[in-house]
């Protein structure tokens, strides 16, 4: 911003100097900034406006909205998405382990495995998995099951496996990321103590890693949320799956995809939320002061309102 300074003329000698007058600070116009709100309030017009001459049956949608077949579906996509965060945390972190170990056999093995599932795409991983019943005809585990391949790998199992067992290769590199971000003084403290290496794992290291897991562990969990739409493909009734079959018995596809497309909008929303609060615990001691939270503001703001400017309320 440009400043203008009225000088004061100096008075004769031997009377004391005058006070300067305030500065005066002059904003400098960003006109772009208005030609840039402008395009992007006229694009999302256009958009708007392109859906509403569609042939759109947009009653359709609060209609089939509350479903009980839509909530079943919902309910099964948050089913596998827990379950399959669950598997996918807890063979991150043993992998992650596995990965920094000393031995190199358990530490190959883990790259092996995170190399393997991180470069093939889990829409084939799926597939392969509800297709192993044309390779293997029963499967035997001794004494304790056997039964038809096709009879024990269901859809929900299938499922189950092929998104869990990717994700544990991606939470490997997470908590190896967050493993890694302590430092080995820690460790060093922990062990001239006389701790174990799991117990400097559990009470030391561990804790210190969270601030750093967390967050790209919340976005995981974000991201399982929609890639569960995939299992449609090895027929597990989700949410993506039930909006498809409600969309051809009803005559409204597009319809029941854009309700699909709100649900997990809401679902990713409310995740998102709950992201934001455990980063915000794990950040403790991190920082002097933590950001204020979203309704914190929203307070802040409202009060803030009756006070005068420039003064004190």
């Amino acid at each position: 911003m440009t400043v203008d300074i009225e000088k004061t003329a100096g008075g004769p000698p031997g009377t004391p100097p005058t006070r300067p007058e305030a500065i005066k600070a002059i904003p400098v116009r960003h006109y772009g900034r208005y030609v840039s709100a402008v395009v992007a309030i006229a694009l999302l017009a256009a958009v708007v406006y392109a859906f509403s001459q569609g042939k759109i049956n947009w009653g359709a949608i609060p209609d089939y909205f509350f479903d009980d077949r839509v909530l079943t579906g919902m309910g099964k996509t948050l089913l596998i998405t827990v379950l399959a965060m669950l598997i996918g945390i807890v063979g991150g972190i043993l992998l992650a382990v596995m990965r920094l170990s000393k031995n190199p056999v358990t530490s190959s093995l883990a790259w092996f495995y995170i190399w393997f599932f991180r470069g093939t795409p889990v829409l084939v991983q799926l597939v392969v998995w509800f297709n192993l019943g044309l390779v293997f005809e029963y499967i035997n585990l001794g004494p304790f099951y056997r039964d038809e391949w096709s009879d024990f790998m269901t859809p929900f199992l299938t499922a189950l496996l092929g998104l869990g067992l990717n994700e544990a290769a991606y939470m490997a590199e997470i908590c190896r990321a967050g493993l890694l971000a302590v430092d080995e003084g820690q460790t060093e403290a922990a062990h001239a103590l006389g701790m174990s290496h799991a117990k400097t794992l559990r009470r030391i290291v561990v804790p210190q890693a969270m601030r750093v897991i967390v967050p790209p562990t919340g976005n995981e969990v974000i991201n399982m949320l929609k890639t569960t739409s995939l299992v449609s493909v090895v027929q597990y009734a989700e949410l993506f799956r039930v909006a498809q079959d409600i969309g051809q018995t009803s005559g409204a596809p597009a319809e029941m995809l854009f309700l699909a497309a709100a649900w997990y909008l809401l679902l990713t929303s409310v995740f998102s939320v709950g992201q934001y609060y455990l980063e915000r615990y794990y950040a403790r001691g991190s920082s002097r002061q933590l950001p204020p939270t979203p309704w914190q503001r929203v307070r802040a703001n409202m009060f803030s309102l009756g006070r005068p400017k420039g003064g004190m309320a």
